[in-house]
């Protein structure tokens, strides 16, 4: 697990161990390159997260793991940075540019987005979920008041498409979690999802 200075680590280590995992708590960039599977965590602002991932050249790691085909999986804020940027308050932050698309404020009557929802599972003939195996119209925690509002990523059938899952509060849809090969990446926070979010975790697990 990725170690840059984002809270709740603890937790999400626990979560992860819970679900089979033998977890290290790094900021060392060879460690995480060579780890069976990366956990991207995250909590709070874009712009800080961005800051401690860079501090420690956390964004090198996340880059050479997926070129070489290597699992990474972001959690919460974890994912928002693997966007090309973020806007918050007016101010414009680079993110890790793993996918293109904006992280932008919830146009919804009120944010923050806090508590249970569903998440709109896509189905695919060509792609298999690996993340909700099981997990059809389970409910998983969410606290967020920005997200991925539009998809830009086109494929065009030259490459797999990846499986984009959403969610909607307050009217408003927007990307709750991602399956693009060996990057994978929730919204929602799993460590404190329950069982559901416990399940997801072993899936992402078993899969390493």
């Amino acid at each position: 697990m990725l170690d840059y200075g984002s809270g709740n680590l603890r937790s999400a280590v626990r979560a992860m161990e819970r679900a089979g995992a033998s977890v290290t708590l790094t900021a060392d960039l060879a460690t995480a390159q060579e780890a069976d599977g990366l956990v991207v965590p995250g909590v709070g602002a874009f712009a800080a997260c961005m800051a401690g991932i860079r501090a420690i050249k956390g964004e090198r790691a996340i880059g050479r793991r997926l070129a070489g085909g290597r699992p990474v999986l972001g959690i919460c804020v974890g994912m928002q940075v693997l966007f090309e940027r973020g806007i918050e308050h007016g101010v414009e932050t680079e993110g890790c540019d793993e996918w293109p698309g904006v992280v932008e404020r919830l146009q919804a009557p009120v944010v923050p987005h806090m508590g249970w929802n569903t998440v709109e599972v896509e189905q695919s003939p060509q792609t298999a979920t690996t993340l909700f195996e099981g997990l059809e119209d389970q409910h998983f925690y969410f606290v967020h008041s920005y997200g991925v509002r539009d998809w830009t990523l086109r494929t065009d059938g030259r490459t797999r498409a990846p499986l984009v899952h959403w969610a909607e509060h307050g009217g408003d849809r927007f990307v709750a979690a991602v399956e693009n090969g060996p990057l994978a990446a929730t919204q929602f926070h799993p460590e404190k999802s329950g069982d559901a979010g416990a399940a997801l975790l072993r899936n992402w697990v078993r899969a390493l």
